[in-house]
């Protein structure tokens, strides 16, 4: 019943929407990619965001700013303060909609922050890391190169016994089946490894490899290349081409999140090299190598959605 000044309902099962109470009182309806997916009749859970496809991490600036440049999103605040970078990629089979977030700082405590963030405002299909990384193979991961990884060697665990003897417990988590079959088809039809003319205008003329291959990830900055997590990585598994601070805490959040009842997103991992885990590691190259990984994402879209 209208009375004139408010809005008065009887029965059970009322529903109202788009609607305003007293003077000069609007309507403001969200747009479609704000609304929620509420909770089935008779559930006592909380709405939930609808679902993204892609949801992407980074880490460093030049990291954030390559992916919003090549897929060509745009800056969101977040009521409570966050920002997303969102937009929409089309690809031959799909429009694929894609948010990107930075997080707080390096590591995989940080990584796992950014991804809740993600999952409580966008809950999306599948989760990317996206950025630079050390590489510590010198056929495959050199300088500029790309590293595709749906593996993952978690090598900070260990044992200290006297007299300084560190034993390493490596932890080797793998992306969900469907994940490692769309970086394969990736490769197939690409080629192992892929070849890509560089990004950055100096390098256009230039290309530049994309391997598939394992992360080795730990809370260290690997600056030495006689370090004992080198030589670990290399015994535990020869074909660990890169070192990070940040996939660990990715297939971590993957595995301990499972168990939610929405499906639990795939993940993949996608490092720019932009040194070689040695002395001579610095930041000269992290634009070079943030922007290649940005766009062997974009060549992996439509392989992944």
């Amino acid at each position: 019943m209208n009375t004139g000044r408010g809005i008065s309902t009887h029965g059970s099962n009322n529903t109202i929407s788009n609607n305003a109470v007293g003077d000069h009182a609007q309507v403001v309806a969200a747009p479609s990619q704000e609304r929620t997916v509420t909770s089935a009749p008779g559930s006592a859970g909380p709405a939930r965001p609808t679902a993204w496809d892609i949801g992407i991490v980074t880490i460093l600036s030049e990291e954030l700013r390559s992916v919003r440049d090549e897929l060509k999103l745009e800056r969101h605040k977040d009521p409570g303060g966050l920002y997303f970078y969102r937009g929409e990629h089309r690809t031959p089979d799909s429009t694929v909609r894609i948010v990107a977030t930075q997080t707080q700082s390096q590591g995989q405590r940080s990584t796992m922050a950014a991804l809740e963030n993600l999952r409580r405002h966008y809950a999306p299909r599948l989760w990317v890391l996206v950025g630079v990384g050390g590489g510590i193979h010198d056929e495959h991961a050199r300088i500029g190169n790309v590293i595709v990884s749906t593996d993952v060697v978690y090598y900070e665990n260990r044992k200290i016994n006297p007299l300084g003897d560190v034993r390493r417990r490596g932890e080797h988590r793998q992306s969900p089946a469907h994940v490692v079959h769309a970086v394969n088809a990736f490769f197939a039809e690409h080629g192992t490894p892929a070849r890509i003319h560089g990004q950055l205008a100096s390098q256009s003329t230039q290309e530049y490899a994309v391997f598939p291959g394992l992360i080795g990830s730990g809370e260290a900055v690997v600056a030495d290349r006689d370090s004992d997590i080198r030589r670990y990585l290399a015994l535990y598994n020869e074909k660990v081409l890169a070192v990070d601070m940040e996939a660990g805490g990715l297939s971590q959040y993957w595995q301990e999140n499972s168990v939610h009842d929405e499906t639990n997103p795939g993940w993949v991992v996608v490092r720019g090299i932009s040194d070689n885990a040695d002395e001579k590691k610095g930041h000269a190259h992290h634009e070079l190598a943030a922007r290649n990984a940005a766009h062997v994402l974009r060549l992996l879209l439509p392989f992944l959605c």
